[in-house]
């Protein structure tokens, strides 16, 4: 069992760590993923042996607390931040003037000083304090242990000087270090609140009323499954639907990512939350509150956020002995610079530098601002990235497998034509496929239903993977499939089939009691941006194979429409499966695009699956990525976005290495300040979320597109 619950009071990424490990060590508990940039906890545990109030129990003793999940943390930290530090620059501002403009100084300056720093160092800062206490009470330190040592030995030795004859006080040097420290934290609350608009944003996208078809106004909330609903020109669908009545078009820009109005009429499905077009409709409610498509994409974003890449692991490490380091770093500086002889004063300036210039809040951000930013940025795009670790999966990946039938072709299928066998009644060989079709969910199927126009009652109902379906319709066992399923097909339905398969189309065999009695001929057509997106995948470096289980002909002339040249046909779901292990096996890191059940054991074997929306809910739980379109070109999007991702995780991290390894040498040898240490630790933080922001201006390869005539072509025949 999976939870998830905000988490009060963590400053740092040593924060998050110490919550890690300890709810981690509870009995029962499998994983623990604490994240510090989206103050978020996800457990995985067995609730036979750990409960919620052990969570909570163990949070409390480490000296956090499991938040209101109702309450607004974000908008009430970024309140409280802004109050002290309009108070921190109030009162900072006058004591920098008379410390350090000898113009300004006069008798008694150093008082003063010391009064208007006092409240900057205890009240202003006094989060950092807190937060220090309770850790060194548990043994611990954080990044606030650091902030809290510098600015109290700083204040405190300043007020020793005021009562013995000593050079110089550091009232200044702790209040400018609390200013500096809390306008990063300001900046730093601000832009994490930015990152997290994606979730804000597809909330907002939502319909709050609906109309019934008796014209009464009633909260979507109210709307159940098979309720139906008027939507106007112009106004949002509420819930997911099925058209019943009327024609329009309907943007779906803000859910897929697709530019282009999508037509809609009678049995077609509607998303909730897109915009009706110029016509009006009658819908009926298919899928509501937390099972609507806006729902389920809110919720992987979300859960994708809160997750941690497997490169996050390395900075989580150092993160947790940092500080401790940084501590034995300072009292070394302090004691090197004592023993050579210099001054207390400089001894004691160089150690607090080394104590401020550690804080490592630009480490523990890098990670998860640069995943909330390109997750989010994602979902605006109609692409749905499941987590950290499915970003890292695409930095190596060198070949894409595409399944054809809804991903590279449209998948809306029709009945083209009908031919029986000598004395055979074409109506009858359409019903009875189609009876037993009706209880199937393969896209193919649809095509049958929705030519016949009678539909008898069906028992037995069998699916035969990679073959066809069977049943039996009155006294007759019937068949529905590839020619394999009969022992013996008539010379003029091989004729049909062969004739169907030269023109790119399908052929399904159609028979009862052992023989074949008819050949349907079904026919789909090739996305009009399919070619777009095999060529920028190509652009990203990616070999292309398409794999499918419809006849090789069909295959090659969808191959040839759309520039891929690798074509496997005929293949069963357990040989794609076997096809994404031998490419793996040579070497290649595979991404394999699908979406349908016959999909689902490739999606989970390639290193990285990528389901298409539009198929089936197995497909989607097996995949790693989701596009939510059926348009293919988003897989370039989601590939792109993941590496552009990735690379900015890994800027962000080396320079917050970089900025340490390189301050804290500098610190202890006098070189730094401490006020120049902390504007400097500040700007890291500032720096790191600032560039992780840059993500939000991604576009990715679609654009507005106009369709044109197709090749019409096959579906493949594996699971209906």
């Amino acid at each position: 069992m999976t939870t998830e619950f905000p988490i009060e009071g963590m400053t740092c990424a040593a924060c998050a760590a110490r919550i890690g490990r300890g709810l981690t060590g509870l009995e029962g508990v499998e994983d623990a993923n604490v994240n510090y940039a989206t103050a978020r906890a996800v457990v995985s545990y067995d609730p036979a042996l750990v409960t919620l109030a052990a969570f909570n129990a163990t949070i409390e003793g480490l000296g956090y607390a499991i938040a209101d999940p109702d309450d607004d943390a974000a908008d009430r930290e970024l309140a409280q931040l802004a109050r002290r530090l309009a108070v921190s620059v109030v009162l900072t501002v006058p004591i920098v003037a008379i410390s350090m403009v000898p113009a300004l100084g006069f008798s008694g300056w150093e008082w003063v000083a010391g009064i208007l720093a006092t409240p900057v160092v205890w009240w202003v800062g006094w989060p950092f304090h807190q937060v220090a206490g309770r850790s060194l009470a548990h043994g611990s330190t954080t990044m606030d242990t650091l902030v809290s040592m510098g600015t109290g030995a700083a204040w405190a030795w300043s007020v020793v000087a005021l009562f013995v004859d000593v050079d110089h006080v550091y009232f200044e040097t702790a209040a400018v270090i609390v200013t500096l420290i809390l306008l990063g934290r300001w900046f730093e609350a601000r832009a994490k609140r930015r990152s997290g608009e994606a979730i804000r944003s597809l909330a907002g996208l939502a319909a709050r009323t609906a109309r019934l078809e008796d014209g009464a106004e009633v909260p979507v909330d109210d709307l159940q499954v098979g309720m139906r609903f008027l939507v106007r020109p112009g106004e949002k669908v509420p819930v997911d639907g099925r058209v019943v009545d009327g024609t329009s078009t309907v943007d779906a820009s803000m859910i897929t990512g697709e530019p282009v109005p999508v037509a809609v009429g009678i049995g077609d499905e509607v998303v909730g939350a897109t915009i009706n077009g110029n016509g009006s409709l009658t819908v009926e409610a298919t899928r509501v509150g937390g099972d609507t498509m806006l729902a389920q994409i809110m919720r992987l974003v979300d859960e994708a956020q809160s997750s941690t890449a497997p490169v996050q692991r390395l900075a989580d490490r150092v993160s947790a002995v940092f500080v401790p380091t940084a501590l034995a770093v300072a009292v070394a500086t302090l004691a090197a610079w004592l023993l050579a002889g210099r001054p207390t004063g400089e001894a004691f300036t160089a150690a607090v530098a080394v104590l401020i210039i550690a804080c490592p809040c630009a480490l523990g951000l890098a990670t998860p601002t640069a995943i909330m930013v390109g997750t989010g940025r994602g979902a605006g795009l109609g692409v749905i990235i499941k987590g950290g670790e499915v970003l890292e999966a695409t930095r190596q990946v060198d070949h894409v497998v595409v399944d054809k039938t809804g991903t590279v072709t449209e998948g809306r299928m029709e009945v083209v034509s009908v031919t029986p066998s000598a004395g055979t009644d074409p109506q009858v060989v359409l019903c009875r496929a189609a009876s037993v079709e009706a209880l199937s969910e393969h896209p193919l199927a649809e095509a049958i239903v929705a030519a016949a126009t009678d539909l008898e009652g069906t028992t037995g109902f069998e699916n035969l993977p990679g073959l066809g379906v069977r049943g039996t319709v009155g006294d007759s066992d019937v068949l529905v499939g590839r020619r394999w399923l009969f022992d013996e097909v008539p010379d003029d339905l091989l004729a049909a089939v062969a004739e169907a398969e030269d023109a790119g189309r399908t052929a399904v065999v159609v028979g009862w009691d052992g023989t074949a009695r008819g050949v349907l001929v079904i026919a789909d057509r090739v996305r009009p941006t399919s070619a777009e997106a095999v060529s920028a995948l190509r652009g990203l470096g990616l070999e292309v194979t398409l794999l499918t289980g419809d006849n090789e002909r069909t295959a090659r002339a969808v191959g040839s429409v759309v520039g891929i040249d690798r074509v496997l046909a005929e293949v069963m779901p357990d040989d794609k499966d076997a096809e994404v292990q031998r490419l793996q096996a040579q070497g290649h890191v595979v991404a394999m695009v699908g979406d349908g059940i016959n999909d689902a054991p490739a999606l989970a074997r390639a290193d990285l699956g990528i389901a298409v929306g539009t198929g089936t809910d197995v497909a989607i739980e097996t995949s790693d990525l989701t596009i939510v379109s059926g348009d293919l070109r988003a897989v370039a999007d989601a590939i792109a976005l993941s590496r552009r991702t990735l690379a900015v995780i890994k800027g962000n991290l080396f320079w917050a290495f970089a900025y340490n390894t390189a301050a804290i040498p500098l610190a202890a040898f006098g070189v730094l300040n401490p006020m120049v240490a902390a504007g400097a630790m500040g700007f890291s933080s500032v720096f790191v979320v600032t560039n992780s922001l840059r993500l939000r201006r991604f576009t990715g390869y679609r654009r507005p597109t106009t369709t044109g005539e197709d090749l019409p072509v096959g579906p493949e025949r594996t699971n209906a």
